[in-house]
C-alpha cells in the first residue's frame, strides 16, 4: 500500500478527474489524503481526509475582475491567482506532508505548492494536468512573455528555497486527461502521459426527464463559475433555439432569470446523464464539459470566454469535432446557423466518435493509477 497526497487548487475543473483517480487507488488498497483551501476542497472532494492549505475565499474565481482578455489575463492569472495561491498554500501542504508522509505528491498544475514541497521534500511527484493548454507550449511564439513567466517562478522557488526546474511538469509523469487526437502532436512529450477524461460521478442532481420530448436535444452550458458572465449569450441561447422547432433545447440558467415556452430552462442538471442524451452541446469550453461531450460523440458548439478555453475551442475545431463562436458578440442567428451546420453534417458526429475512441483507448482512471502506482519510491 502507498500514500498518495492530493494538492488542489478550489476549482471544480481541477478537482474532478482526480475525484475518480482518488476512487481507483482507494479501491486498490491505497491510501488518499486530499489538500487545498478550505473549506473549498472538503465540499469539492467529498472526501473523509482533507488538510487545509489556506482559504478558499482569498482564491474565489469569482473575485475576478471580467472582462480581462489576452495578456491582461494571463498577467492576472499568474500575479494575482497563481503565484499567491502557492505562497499561500506551502504552509498547509508542508503540516500535511509531515503528518500524511506521503509516498507520492500529486499535484494539480496550478497547485504549484505540491511541487514546491515535494521537491523540497525529495518525494517523487506527479502533475495532474486537468487541461491541455499548457502542453503544447502555447507561449513558445512569445519569448518575452515566457520569460516572464519563468522569472515569476523562479522568485516562487528562490522564496521557498527549491532548486527545481519548471513548476507546472513533473520530471517524473504528467497525467493528461485527454489524448493525442484532440490535442494534436506535442513536440517534447517528455513523461507527459496520455489518459483521456477522467469522469466522477457527480452529485445527485434532480431532473424531469419526463419533460423530454423525443426530439434531438440541444443543450447550452457554461459551467459551474460563468452564470453571471453568461447571461446575455445563455439569452440568445434561448432565442436560437426557440427558432429551431426540430430539435429540444435545454439551457442551464443558474441565476434563474430566462424565461421561455418554446426552451426547456432549469437552473442544475446532472450533466453527464443529459449529454449522453443529447445530439449536440453549446458550451464555453471547460475542458470537463469538452470531456464529457466528446466521450460521448457529440459534436460541439463553443464560445471561449477565458483562460485555457480559447485552445480547447481551436482544439475541437482542428479535430473537425466541432465550431467555434465569438462569445461577446456572438447574436441568436449565429448559433441557430451554427448548430444547424454541427448537427446536419455528418463529418462533425464522425470525428467526435474518433475523440471518444481514442478516450476509451486511453485508459482513464485505470490507466492514470496505473502510471502513479509505477513512479519510482
Amino acid at each position: 500500500m502507498s500514500r498518495f497526497l492530493l494538492v488542489v487548487p478550489p476549482l471544480t475543473g481541477h478537482v474532478a478527474p482526480l475525484r475518480a483517480v482518488a476512487a481507483e487507488l482507494l479501491r486498490r488498497g491505497h491510501d488518499v489524503a486530499w489538500c487545498g483551501p478550505e473549506p473549498t476542497t472538503s465540499e469539492l472532494t467529498r472526501a473523509g481526509r482533507v488538510y487545509a492549505a489556506g482559504d478558499a475565499l482569498e482564491f474565489a474565481v469569482e473575485r475576478r475582475p471580467e472582462g480581462l482578455r489576452g495578456f491582461a489575463a494571463l498577467k492576472f492569472l499568474w500575479e494575482r491567482y497563481l503565484v499567491p495561491l502557492a505562497d499561500a498554500m506551502v504552509p498547509g501542504v508542508e503540516r500535511a506532508a509531515a503528518a500524511f508522509r506521503p509516498d507520492v505528491v500529486v499535484a494539480d498544475q496550478q497547485a504549484f505548492a505540491g511541487a514546491l514541497v515535494a521537491s523540497r521534500r525529495g518525494l517523487p511527484w506527479a502533475t495532474s494536468a486537468s487541461t491541455s493548454t499548457e502542453l503544447g507550449d502555447p507561449l513558445g511564439a512569445m519569448p518575452k512573455i515566457a520569460a516572464w513567466v519563468g522569472r515569476l517562478q523562479e522568485d516562487l522557488r528562490t522564496r521557498h528555497k527549491v532548486s527545481c526546474g519548471d513548476l507546472r511538469f513533473s520530471p517524473d509523469l504528467v497525467l493528461a486527461f485527454t489524448t493525442v487526437s484532440l490535442t494534436g502532436p506535442i513536440a517534447d512529450a517528455g513523461a507527459v502521459r496520455f489518459v483521456g477524461p477522467a469522469l466522477a460521478p457527480a452529485p445527485p442532481v434532480g431532473f424531469s426527464w419526463d419533460r423530454l420530448d423525443g426530439r434531438p436535444l440541444v443543450l447550452a452550458t457554461l459551467g459551474t463559475a460563468n452564470a453571471a458572465l453568461g447571461r446575455r449569450f445563455l439569452a440568445e441561447c434561448v432565442d436560437a433555439l426557440a427558432g429551431m422547432p426540430e430539435v429540444q433545447g435545454l439551457v442551464v440558467d443558474a441565476c434563474g432569470e430566462l424565461l421561455s415556452e418554446e426552451v426547456l430552462i432549469v437552473r442544475r442538471i446532472p450533466q453527464v446523464e443529459v449529454v449522453r442524451k443529447a445530439a449536440a452541446v453549446i458550451c464555453h469550453g471547460g475542458h470537463n464539459t469538452v470531456s464529457e461531450t466528446l466521450a460521448s460523440g457529440l459534436p460541439l458548439v463553443i464560445a471561449p470566454i477565458r483562460d485555457d478555453q480559447s485552445m480547447l475551442a481551436q482544439q475541437v475545431e482542428a479535430a473537425g469535432a466541432g465550431l467555434r463562436l465569438r462569445f461577446d458578440r456572438v447574436k441568436a442567428a449565429d448559433i441557430r446557423g451554427t448548430v444547424t451546420e454541427v448537427l446536419t453534417e455528418p463529418a462533425y458526429a464522425a470525428a467526435a466518435a474518433r475523440v471518444r475512441a481514442s478516450f476509451e483507448a486511453a485508459g482513464g482512471v485505470v490507466a492514470a493509477a496505473d502510471h502513479l502506482e509505477s513512479l519510482p519510491r
